[in-house]
């Protein structure tokens, strides 16, 4: 990854990388950058207008990703939007851009924006982007996609029709009125299209304005070609197989005009400096210029007293213009002062988890290596109130110890869009102008004052684990507050008809010491479940249980929820899920503890199972529970003739995309299939396959999807693969579109 601002607290950036920044502060242009999905950006472009243009450029992703699929595990769903997420954040912080998000879940691939916008409410995402318009304040407005329906994916199309819409009405007063106690009406100069250039060829249209960008230059501050800068940045976003290799010499990127002012020779032409709206603006515009004309690049802190001065200036010019575009123009001014004199500081907790209303000893941690008068004052945050009253000499450390407790309400660290069911395929925020924010803020932090020269600064400070690896060496993973109880369940699917067992294991595990009470479950009269206590561990805090559930021959499905009441009444229904790659921080989020109970009586046969991995998924776990012997096959160790004790032989999805050895030995699967063998392949992608010899007769793997919802889906009853031995009937696809489109 290159060298930027976004350095941690222990790395001493290059002098270069400050001077750097300090340009970027000093330009006021502002870009929002607007697309569907993470991945979908061009990060090329956002790299070069962030870091040659020098202006702020904010990406918005109308989802989370949450609809794709996940090369690097099992995680699906709201698990995998939550990653891409956080490779979203690493790839800004990569090529220098933002991020922002809206309301909206990626429910999957859609064909046009009309099927798109019936399962999303157009209105209310037109009225997030005109808030995130309305509060960001950008320029230009850059859409990846165009309007053109039926050739790209129906959200991409969708990111492109709300973006047009939403720059005409952020100006007017009269939309989203009950957004203007927050943000003011906003008019954007002109809307483009960052047009195709596959191969770097672009055929300008007749009377359509285009602006060309050469953006295969090199940024000497940096190191790198923007080329380079976007092919890591792309490299984020792991979870869909996405790294990449630059492009080695010239290249270039198009805007194509949509609407909006005309313009000339450039997309910014009649963008006034910001500067030129405060009282004391060319007094600092002025400053940052005699700033970057003097820089130090040998000894960085002597530039410290001129910046501070000019965050002075701004202080001032804040108190009288609160802009939003103003507040971020200070906080990067005191990360260069910060950074100049390798002043760090560090909130750090002795373990990764906490839950509501306990006890913490914690750590601040603070050090700095410039010369000048250097204040320590005071460290406040929620449970804790710390006078510091001394001076921080140059190197001269102080690590504080402090004693805080969480309140018995504190927030546990649900991702703020997750906090409310999703209803109609978009995140039910509790405020809806709160839309917008990639993240949650730190679940437990404060605010570190200071003064410097004379000037006052204030600093936020979020609770980190910091610990050593043998391996990677220093690692800090953000503090996760969870709450006092929950349940922890052995599966979320029950089969209760024999041969499978129709029962599940919960775990209850206390924080702050067990608590008496009872496992029961909501949705089922107490006749048809037993709830049994098995096991109790005092010293884990845990308590056992095993729940065996009666058949209902009158529901075939049911979904209940399982939940631990105390004797006092409190009842916790909640399930932890934690995710882990070393390429992004610890994650975590929290469920219902819902189960489906399956009361259908197929018939299992008595055969083994083979089982091939692939990048992750529950099959296996599933046949299992149904009763069959699965074991999970090293292709490698076995020879053609041991693959003749299993009945069948299935492939995780994604299999011929991720698993080399399953490549390599096809031929061993295609002679067992010869030899009377079934073989289940899953679903894989088109690209990248690693084998295209699969089959017994050549087979191709299509793009096309079904994706109407209410699709009919038609079985032949008498196929054999259908007619038994549990039969697949029309009746047996509630969720047609989605299985037509992985069996076709």
């Amino acid at each position: 990854m290159l060298p930027r601002s976004s350095f941690g607290a222990s790395q001493l950036p290059a002098a270069s990388i400050l001077y750097h920044d300090l340009e970027r502060v000093k330009e006021t242009k502002r870009v929002l950058y607007v697309a569907a999905h993470p991945d979908d950006e061009n990060t090329r472009l956002i790299a070069f207008l962030a870091n040659e243009e020098k202006a702020d450029i904010h990406y918005l992703s109308l989802t989370r990703g949450d609809g794709g699929q996940n090369l690097i595990g099992k995680e699906l769903g709201i698990g995998l939007g939550y990653i891409r997420t956080h490779e979203l954040l690493k790839a800004r912080a990569t090529d220098g851009g933002e991020q922002l998000f809206s309301r909206a879940l990626d429910f999957g691939f859609s064909k046009n924006p009309d099927e798109t916008f019936q399962n999303w409410d157009k209105e209310t995402l037109l009225g997030d982007v005109v808030f995130l318009i309305r509060k960001y304040q950008p320029d230009i407005i850059i859409n990846r996609f165009n309007t053109t329906p039926g050739i790209t994916h129906g959200h991409h199309t969708a990111s492109a029709i709300l973006a047009i819409e939403a720059f005409r009405l952020a100006a007017d007063q009269n939309a989203y009125p009950e957004q203007l106690d927050q943000v003011e009406p906003w008019q954007a100069k002109r809307v483009f299209w960052n047009a195709y250039n596959w191969g770097g060829q672009y055929e300008p249209k007749e009377d359509i304005p285009y602006h060309r960008y050469e953006v295969g230059m090199q940024n000497p501050l940096l190191g790198a070609t923007y080329s380079q800068i976007a092919a890591d940045s792309r490299t984020m976003h792991k979870s869909q197989g996405f790294g990449a290799t630059p492009q080695k010499g010239a290249a270039a990127d198009f805007l194509e005009f949509i609407t909006g002012e005309a313009f000339e020779k450039d997309p910014f032409d009649g963008v006034a400096s910001r500067w030129e709206l405060l009282p004391n603006g060319k007094t600092i515009e002025e400053g940052l210029k005699k700033a970057l004309a003097a820089f130090d690049f040998r000894q960085p802190s002597q530039n410290v007293p001129a910046l501070v001065e000019l965050y002075t200036e701004m202080s001032t010019a804040y108190e009288q213009v609160p802009a939003f575009w103003l507040q971020e123009k200070r906080k990067r001014l005191q990360s260069i002062i910060e950074r100049s004199l390798h002043f760090q500081a560090e909130f750090l907790a002795k373990k990764e988890i906490g839950y509501a209303g306990e006890s913490l000893t914690v750590n601040l941690e603070v050090n700095q290596h410039g010369s000048f008068p250097f204040q320590l004052e005071g460290f406040v945050g929620k449970g804790f109130n710390e006078n510091l009253s001394q001076p921080l000499r140059a190197n001269r450390a102080i690590n504080q110890e402090i004693n805080l407790k969480l309140a018995a309400d504190h927030p546990i660290s649900q991702p703020y869009w997750l906090a409310n069911p999703i209803e109609e395929n978009l995140f039910q925020l509790s405020d809806p102008l709160a839309v917008g924010p990639p993240v949650n803020p730190p679940a437990v932090s404060g605010t570190l004052t200071y003064t410097l020269l004379g000037q006052r600064f204030e600093k936020e400070l979020g609770l980190y684990f910091r610990y050593n690896d043998q391996v990677d060496g220093e690692v800090q993973q953000p503090f996760t507050v969870i709450p006092d109880v929950l349940l922890s369940l052995n599966q979320n699917l029950v089969f209760t008809q024999k041969p499978a067992r129709p029962e599940l294991k919960v775990t209850v595990s206390f924080r702050s010491g067990i608590r008496d009470g009872a496992l029961k479950v909501e949705g089922l009269h107490e006749n048809h479940y037993r709830a049994r206590l098995t096991a109790e561990d005092k010293r884990r805090q845990t308590r056992t249980y095993t729940v065996r559930f009666e058949p209902n021959t009158a529901e075939p499905v049911q979904e209940v929820l399982v939940y631990y009441q105390t004797s006092s009444g409190a009842r916790f229904a909640q399930n932890m899920q934690r995710i882990s790659y070393p390429h992004i921080p610890n994650l975590t989020y929290f469920q219902p503890t819902q189960i489906k109970l399956l009361h259908d009586n197929f018939h299992v046969g008595n055969q083994r199972i083979g089982y091939v991995a692939g990048a992750g998924d529950d099959v296996a776990e599933v046949l299992s529970m149904l009763g069959y012997q699965v074991e999970l096959l090293d292709l490698d160790k076995l020879d053609g003739a041991a693959l003749q004790n299993y009945g069948s032989i299935v492939t995780g999805i994604r299999s011929l995309n991720v698993n080399q050895s399953l490549a390599d030995h096809m031929d061993k699967l295609l002679a067992y299939v010869e030899a009377g063998g079934n073989l289940v392949l899953q679903y894989n992608t088109l690209s990248p396959l690693l084998t295209r010899e699969f089959g017994p007769y050549p087979l191709q793997i299509s793009r096309a999807r079904v994706t109407v919802e209410g699709s009919p889906v038609r079985f032949d009853a008498e196929h054999p693969l259908l007619k038994g031995p549990n039969p697949i009937q029309e009746e047996d696809s509630p969720d047609g579109y989605r299985s037509a489109a992985f069996i076709s």
